[in-house]
């Protein structure tokens, strides 16, 4: 009992044990621990061999230090006002100091794919190279705040060594895409990341000494050592026990001492580097294991490696539930690989409004993990990956340039993914439709925020209603509406109701259904403001039912009153006792089964003002602007009924013309508040009991 005690605490306070002693009793407390989780759970859990893992871990390292200056070191200085470019670099360009490790990675890889070019293209450098593995390896020492870098690639002789790290802003990477560009057949230089020449420098952000050993691939090249403090002087020298390729000897800063530690060096490399060509190891473990999917054959990737990517990518546990892989090179050069969650967002996603889960990268380097430019904002439910070669970058790689171009992008990804979700919903139909319930209101909101008519019909066609031509919880689109409009109707009719049943009922609905035109329904009280901001699809008029109501119908016969001068005095009387409210009264004969209805003018605009606005305006204020006519139904029994309280019972006919009034106006959605029924509908109730 004392020995596994001390073993616990040893294992919890970092003490030191041998290696198998402490392998031996995690592993007990493990099971132990399983043990407990499958009683308590009824679950069986496995448990597996740290051991095991271990074993099976890639473990692969080059780094010795093997390397010493040797002979008298020359100093130099460094040219195009060093030392002033040098704080920029160190201190002004870079937004943050961790992506100094993005760029000397991307250093190293471009010195690996300058070296497999050669080795491809010139025989004499196959022979001198050999089968020599291109690799890039980082060595942390946390006590002595050392980090180093080291590839295989294609090293530097003396001069360009002065040349590359003693110029800003020289590169030469781009020096040697020029003489690609100078010859015919020069192959692939895609994989060639660097451009500016800066990033070298951003080591001093981080570090109070730099040392560089490297190695020309070239037969019989000698080694070198670089060596400078970011001030205005570096020293070369020859050295001895070099190795082909390059090393970059970090010395950190105290307040950069975390860039030493293993974790967190894995973690930078994940976030910016994972999709380097060429393996990277940190202490002999390989690190960058995923593979940058946006460059593969989409035939050649399995739904198991979509899945392991996305959760990467998305840094999410679901599943994606579609996916788009798209590229181009017209335009823009374009690789993206983007999917859309199976899971319903959050409820903050539906109202954040600005972060993007789409990353933007450039030659497989991250350039920023949350694009919000590349993609509108409403589609910030996409997650994935897109990559472009003509991503305008500044010095930094940080910051894009050139609006135009990253509009054109935007407006080239976006056309596309509307393409593919409308494919989507015509292939998968009943996995669009879940979809749709999940995402809907992000689409909706695309149309309210975009500009573009073209852009929010294109976004429209995506939408889905239930409509009173089909049957209940079955969904349809604009474009199915339109295709069963009769020749003579010119506009696309609906109806803002809580539910079906409602809608129905509603006394709007009556006599478009008496005349079978279709309605679709809708059941959000923001449709009402899609609809407002679309206006048309497929250059018919979106109109609201309640506006139909306005409009005169030459084929309507006019109601049968019996009595028109009763008629005539109810709604002098209703004026009067309505006065304020009521803008004009007035009969219909489009109303069967209810007494009356309320009409304004443009009321998806009217029901969208009361609800944003009712409340800072006074109840006259409000009638004012909107200004509502009261249609009676003059064949109603309620109305003839009226006409004759008028004369008998004027206080009772005067509260049911109120309560008539505020029962239409809460039916065309103007009361948002329902409760102003009950004041009202008491007085009516005491006043009738009275005559019983």
């Amino acid at each position: 009992m004392a020995t596994a005690y001390r073993l616990r605490l040893a294992i919890k306070f970092g003490r030191n044990l041998s290696t198998p002693l402490r392998r031996s009793f995690e592993r007990k407390l493990l099971e132990r621990q399983c043990q407990r989780l499958s009683a308590s759970t009824g679950i069986s859990v496995r448990c597996f061999s740290s051991q095991t893992a271990t074993q099976t871990t890639e473990t692969h390292n080059i780094i010795k230090d093997t390397e010493k200056p040797t002979g008298e070191s020359i100093k130099h200085e460094f040219q195009s006002e060093t030392q002033m470019l040098l704080q920029i670099v160190a201190k002004s360009l870079y937004s943050d100091k961790e992506v100094f490790l993005r760029e000397l990675i991307s250093n190293a890889s471009d010195a690996l794919e300058k070296l497999r070019y050669m080795r491809l293209s010139d025989s004499k450098t196959a022979e001198v190279v050999g089968d020599r593995s291109l690799e890039i390896h980082i060595g942390t020492d946390k006590q002595n705040r050392i980090l180093t870098i080291q590839d295989t690639g294609i090293g530097m002789t003396q001069e360009e060594l002065i040349s590359n790290l003693g110029t800003i802003a020289r590169s030469g990477s781009r020096a040697f895409l020029e003489k690609l560009k100078e010859k015919q057949n020069a192959g692939d230089s895609s994989q060639i990341i660097g451009q500016f020449g800066v990033g070298f420098y951003s080591a001093f952000m981080v570090a109070d000494k730099v040392e560089v050993y490297t190695k020309s691939y070239s037969e019989n090249a000698e080694g070198l050592c670089w060596i400078s403090d970011g001030s205005n002087t570096f020293k070369i020298s020859k050295a001895e026990g070099v190795q082909p390729g390059t090393k970059i000897v970090i010395h950190l800063k105290p307040e950069s001492r975390e860039y030493s530690d293993e974790t967190a060096v894995n973690r930078l490399i994940t976030k910016y580097s994972n999709f380097i060509s060429s393996p990277i190891y940190v202490n002999g473990k390989r690190v960058n294991t995923i593979q940058p999917l946006w460059m593969l054959d989409p035939k050649d990737i399995t739904p198991m490696q979509h899945n392991e990517f996305y959760r990467f990518i998305g840094n999410c546990f679901d599943s994606p539930r579609f996916t788009l892989y798209y590229t181009t090179d017209v335009p823009l050069n374009i690789r993206a690989l983007l999917y859309f969650p199976e899971e319903r967002p959050p409820l903050y996603d539906f109202t954040k409004g600005e972060m993007s889960s789409v990353s933007l990268y450039s030659r497989k380097i991250l350039i920023k993990s949350k694009a919000e430019n590349i993609l509108p904002k409403w589609l910030r439910f996409v997650k994935g990956v897109v990559d472009s070669e003509d991503i305008p970058l500044n010095l930094s790689r940080e910051l894009l340039q050139n609006s135009a171009l990253i509009g054109k992008l935007r407006d080239v990804l976006t056309t596309r993914v509307l393409k593919f979700l409308n494919e989507r919903s015509q292939k998968q139909t009943e996995d669009y439709h879940k979809f749709y319930k999940d995402y809907s209101i992000f689409l909706k909101e695309g149309i309210v925020s975009t500009d573009n008519q073209k852009e929010k019909e294109e976004i429209a066609k995506l939408l889905r209603f239930e409509s009173s031509a089909t049957a209940p919880g079955e969904l349809i689109s604009l474009t199915d509406y339109c295709k069963r409009m009769p020749s003579e109707q010119t506009k696309i009719y609906y109806l803002l109701a809580p539910s079906r049943s409602l809608a129905e009922q509603s006394p709007y609905y009556e006599s478009l259904k008496k005349r079978n035109i279709e309605v679709l329904f809708c059941y959000e009280a923001h449709d009402d403001v899609i609809f407002l901001h679309l206006r048309q699809f497929n250059s018919h008029n979106l109109t609201s039912i309640e506006e139909n109501m306005r409009e005169a119908d030459s084929k309507s016969e006019s109601p049968g009153v019996i009595n028109q001068g009763e008629i005539d005095t109810l709604i002098t009387h209703m004026k009067t006792v309505l006065s304020g409210k009521a803008h004009d009264i007035k009969t219909t004969n489009r109303l069967e089964s209810y007494p009356c209805v309320i009409t304004v003018q443009d009321m998806a605009s009217a029901r969208h003002f009361t609800r944003i606005q009712a409340r800072q305006v006074s109840d006259e204020m409000l009638y004012s602007m909107l200004r509502p006519c009261l249609e009676i139904n003059p064949n109603h029994p309620i109305i003839k009924k009226l006409c004759g309280l008028v004369g008998t019972d004027p206080k009772l006919a005067d509260l049911l013309i109120k309560q008539l009034f505020t029962n239409s106006m809460v039916e065309a959605g103007l009361v948002d508040n329902p409760r102003v029924l009950l004041a009202s509908m008491n007085e009516l109730l005491t006043a009738a009991l009275e005559k019983v």
